[in-house]
């Protein structure tokens, strides 16, 4: 049985020349393209189904890492980040539990 995970991925980029910007909105529109969604300001997550897609991402990010900076990942289960506390501001729908829907074909 695989068990949902949740990737974090935390990020501190340089932005003050113009390489360095273009280079943080690539890591960004890669960490989007790939399937996450912004927390807040550079934290990123993604959902995975089990352990197998975990390492999958992981090499897709180590492959689209930029340069310079500060890049984290954490890896913790649904049920540790559905347990997060949003004390100011307010939820967004990636803040609800996850519902997955089965594809079948006949």
């Amino acid at each position: 049985m695989n068990r949902l995970m949740r990737i974090l991925v935390m990020f501190d980029l340089p932005v003050k020349t113009k390489a360095e910007r273009r280079s943080a909105t690539q890591f960004r529109n890669f960490l989007v393209g790939d399937g996450y969604h912004m927390v807040q300001y550079s934290v990123y997550a993604r959902i995975c189904n089990g352990r197998d897609s975990v390492e999958t991402h992981k090499k897709r990010i180590l492959l689209a890492l930029p340069s310079k900076g500060s890049v984290r990942m954490l890896v913790i289960t649904e049920k540790q980040y559905n347990a997060i506390e949003l004390l100011v501001g307010k939820p967004t729908p990636y803040d609800k539990p996850q519902q997955f829907e089965q594809l079948m074909i006949f």
